[in-house]
């Protein structure tokens, strides 16, 4: 066979296989959805490009960066083998997805835990100043790692662990600067405790003293402890997720608001059943260390143990809530801790799809004109005889995410499907709700966003939270307004557009392979 043949012969072959590849490309690319477009990915929640996510981790802000870790297994959309998965953001809305911080090493997997800036090098880790993670392992004891490069290469202390397993659940280090006694200071839970250590250098540790009893269901996990103020007064709040028994069922997070002196922390025990959110979608949330100008932003867990490893997702499993605001308000029952979404959520509102103001409502009052599937939505209503009213989203043909004020209890409810298009979802909580809200004014004022799988709900100026997952047929985007037994007034609606915000970076599904 002569030379120019077999060259002829070699550039068929090589169309071909161009054609070939390129229709296979094509047909792929129009068969499977694009990364981050998946059904139910959130647009403007945090998720992982793939893999498994649970709780946030490490949060801590640094020479103008967010940083987000979270318990991470990237081999399966199940629970597995944890890493601390990494993401920075400069607004908290907009994130870049970053390499694995850290990995399992010969101690084992690496649980949830802290981060923080060693400005004076107190560890003499970080010359100069860097970043100190502490964590849990596995097998409960305590190790840390530390980075020299804003968090983008991590290397294990040499003398891990730097506290041995304590108790049976002994984990999740929550550790910051006591610049009154001038030492680091861990909050940690322990079983049916809480237990504080104190420490010069983040190496070495010492008991400080503990919180037991006051415990309802399971064990304590991921706990806080964190300065607000209120009218020049300081006050200490802690958070501390609690296993079983929450309010929407499963896990939740509860806050006790008292005072802290460096070693003990003390509250007032007849103010305990306060949480921090009433849907079931909230939980192992803690907040962002060495914060600008005292902020206090807290961020959580976007679903529940007792269904996470079925949700109905692809590729990916798990997402964030919204990062939150945190401040105290006096009420009439006390200091109380409210919570509304990060300013910079401001940059997802896309164009209005309407204002409506003083709409009598009785029966049903679908908002024709309305469709989308990611929507902010602020609301204020007066009751009336209505036993129940409110609004629906992502609402389809017998499908729906209802939001609802039941009058008589004066409490706030979600009611949502365990339904999908795969079948039912195990253990899903299909409707709870807050406890019994004062209308002020005698109104209820009610801030949703909508997400592609999610509703999170902020009534009364923030008193009051409510996170929920959604899983309606991902084609049913209406809204709807209604009133059930009797009136209701609507004061005021207005109805945004919110735009798509994935994260950026890494995103090809070679990150996961």
């Amino acid at each position: 066979m002569s030379l120019v043949l077999k060259r002829s012969l070699h550039v068929v072959l090589f169309l071909v296989i161009v054609t070939t590849f390129s229709h296979s490309a094509s047909v792929a690319q129009t068969t499977e959805p694009a990364m981050y477009h998946e059904a139910f990915r959130p647009q403007f929640h945090f998720s992982p490009v793939c893999g498994w996510m649970n709780d946030p981790n490490g949060m801590v802000y640094y020479e103008g960066e967010y940083h987000l870790f979270y318990q991470y297994h990237p081999d399966d959309i199940v629970w597995g083998p944890m890493h601390w998965g990494h993401a920075v953001s400069r607004d908290l809305i907009q994130w870049e997805n970053l390499p694995i911080a850290l990995y399992p090493d010969a101690i084992g997997p690496i649980w949830s835990g802290s981060a923080v800036v060693d400005a004076q090098n107190t560890s003499g880790l970080v010359p100069g100043g860097g970043l100190i993670a502490i964590f849990s392992y596995q097998d409960q004891s305590q190790g840390i790692a530390y980075s020299t490069d804003k968090g983008r290469t991590w290397t294990m202390y040499a003398g891990n662990p730097v506290i041995p397993a304590l108790a049976k659940d002994f984990r999740d280090p929550k550790v910051f600067w006591h610049e009154a006694t001038g030492k680091w200071v861990m909050i940690i839970a322990a079983g049916n405790q809480i237990q504080l250590f104190t420490s010069p250098n983040l190496i070495d540790w010492e008991f400080a003293s503990s919180l037991s009893g006051d415990i309802r269901g399971g064990v304590w996990e991921v706990p806080d402890l964190f300065p607000l103020d209120l009218d020049g007064k300081t006050y200490w709040v802690m958070l501390a997720s609690v296993s079983q028994m929450a309010p929407a069922g499963g896990g939740g997070v509860r806050y006790m608001i008292g005072d802290f002196d460096g070693t003990t922390f003390t509250y007032d025990r007849t103010n305990f059943d306060l949480w921090l959110d009433y849907g079931p979608d909230n939980y192992a949330g803690t907040t962002w260390s060495d914060m600008p100008d005292g902020q206090r932003v807290y961020i959580g867990w976007m679903s529940n143990w007792l269904y996470a490893n079925a949700t109905p997702t692809e590729r990916w499993r798990g997402a964030t809530t919204l990062p939150r605001t945190l401040r105290l308000m006096q009420t009439a029952d006390g200091v109380r801790l409210a919570q509304q979404p990060v300013d910079s959520i401001a940059q997802l509102r896309g164009e209005s799809l309407g204002t409506w103001e003083n709409v009598a409502l009785e029966g049903e009052l679908p908002l024709d004109s309305v469709q989308g599937r990611l929507l902010e939505i602020i609301a204020e209503f007066r009751p009336g005889s209505a036993e129940r009213f409110g609004l629906d989203v992502h609402a389809g043909d017998n499908t729906k995410t209802r939001i609802l004020f039941n009058n008589p209890q004066s409490k706030l409810f979600i009611s949502r499907s365990d339904q999908t298009a795969t079948g039912f979802i195990p253990n899903f909580t299909r409707a709870f709700g807050s406890h019994a809200l004062t209308l002020e004014d005698g109104l209820l004022r009610v801030h949703l966003f909508v997400d592609e799988s999610s509703v999170e709900v902020f009534a009364q100026d923030g008193l009051v939270s409510i996170s929920s997952l959604s899983f309606v047929n991902p084609q049913h985007d209406g809204v709807s307004l209604f009133a059930e037994n009797g009136d209701a007034q609507l004061n005021r609606l207005e109805i945004y557009a919110l735009n798509s915000l994935v994260p950026t970076g890494n995103n090809e599904m070679s990150a996961c392979s």
